[in-house]
């Protein structure tokens, strides 16, 4: 029994969304994801998944995604990614995985799970790319604010000796620094922060390691090379 992770693995098995725009190591690449996913994940393990899972902009879109991801073993805690357009609710989201027989899903939103003695908290993180252009931008930043801290609150009250926070977008990347997210990792404790969303060429700019008390850690397929990386036995 172990707990790993990846992200954006941006499967596309009902719509026509090409990736290798981002370099050769997308060539295939659902093939590596299953392949590189059977070799060391077993039904006892647990993945988190970090954001931008589907193309599929529907529940009906993604269901063959979902279907591929079932059938790899283990349990898997999906975040949400800025293209995963499929994501509901969260009634929602458990109804469509119950009609169709995915009880190996579950969704992290303002909420946690805890692994043996690590809470899993995270939510989707800001952008990088652009700062608050509109009053809307900043509303959605500031519900992600109180996502992330409600995540963080249930992980600190479950008791668990560590608090790994997961994000979707890098809260510190090159001369980027999401200062508001940054401080309430270490409000809370936070011992790790694992995050996605970069790619190709951004890549170069990625902060990984300790930083201010916290182990950052990409866990990007590409960066990957699609293969899940461990977290804790």
């Amino acid at each position: 029994m172990a707990l790993y992770t990846i992200a954006d693995l941006h499967l596309a098995c009902a719509v026509d969304k090409p990736m290798d725009i981002f370099g050769g190591k997308w060539q295939n690449y659902m093939e590596k994801i299953k392949k590189h996913w059977n070799a060391i994940i077993t039904p006892e393990d647990t993945v988190v998944i970090g954001g931008d899972l589907s193309w599929g902009i529907s529940f009906a879109q993604s269901k063959a995604d979902f279907d591929y991801l079932h059938a790899l073993p283990g349990k898997k805690i999906l975040l949400k990614g800025n293209h995963d357009l499929w994501w509901n609710t969260v009634k929602k989201m458990t109804e469509f995985c119950t009609q169709n027989g995915y009880d190996d899903v579950s969704f992290l939103h303002n909420n946690c799970y805890v692994y043996d003695d690590v809470a899993i908290c995270g939510t989707r993180g800001w952008f990088f790319e652009e700062d608050f252009q509109e009053s809307h931008d900043e509303k959605i930043f500031r519900r992600e604010l109180l996502r992330l801290e409600t995540s963080l609150k249930a992980g600190r009250d479950s008791g668990a000796k560590e608090l790994y926070c997961f994000l979707h977008y890098p809260p510190i990347y090159a001369n980027f620094r999401c200062g508001e997210i940054i401080d309430l990792m270490k409000k809370y404790g936070v011992t790790r922060c694992i995050y996605g969303h970069l790619h190709s060429d951004s890549l170069r700019w990625a902060v990984t390691g300790p930083h201010e008390g916290i182990e950052f850690i990409l866990v990007s397929g590409d960066y990957l090379d699609f293969t899940p990386v461990l977290l804790k036995k």
